[in-house]
């Protein structure tokens, strides 16, 4: 005699199987849409980066710097859109069939749900890390309370990483081939 959970699918229950797995298909307009981000965060970026040149003689060290890290911060977002919009296909939409390609990312290989919080926290925490490098470049114009907060923000991202960390490293991982 067969257990309930052995007896062959119906045609409803294979219907609703094909529509729940299919309803993946929906985050593709999402996807759509941070690739639309990202040619914002280009323009932004270009923009910025002629203020940077046409301002060269004219501007001082510490406006500069300030400058520079807004590009590197505009770098590692677009960074951050590109692990979350080819990760996150891959991961839980479809398979992106690169294998062979010169240009396949290394992590792309072994990227699941997992790795990719752990990716997505690591550059969370580049990405405050300059903004608090702006912030304390600019501390003379600056509350206490502002410096305070975002040094007490970015402990909390990173103290949340090394959470997410130490959990995918507690959870069962399959054997490597």
């Amino acid at each position: 005699m067969k257990a309930p959970l052995d007896r062959p699918p119906t045609a409803s229950n294979k219907l609703l199987s094909s529509i729940l797995f299919g309803s993946r298909w929906l985050q593709v307009p999402l996807y759509l849409g941070l690739i639309a981000a990202q040619v914002v965060y280009v323009v932004h970026f270009m923009v910025e980066l002629e203020h940077l040149v046409v301002g060269t003689f004219t501007l001082t060290e510490e406006k500069i710097m300030l400058i520079v890290l807004g590009l590197i911060d505009v770098v590692m977002i677009s960074n951050l859109l590109i692990m979350v919009i080819v990760g996150g296909y891959e991961t839980f939409v479809s398979r992106l069939n690169l294998e062979g390609h010169p240009d396949e990312p290394e992590w792309l290989s072994h990227v699941n749900a997992n790795v990719l919080k752990v990716k997505l926290a690591t550059a969370i925490i580049g990405i405050s890390s300059i903004h608090l490098l702006k912030t304390f470049i600019n501390a003379p114009n600056l509350d206490d309370k502002v410096l305070l907060w975002q040094t007490v923000i970015h402990m909390a991202f990173i103290a949340s990483a090394v959470s997410i960390a130490y959990i995918d490293k507690l959870m069962p991982h399959p054997a490597k081939h």
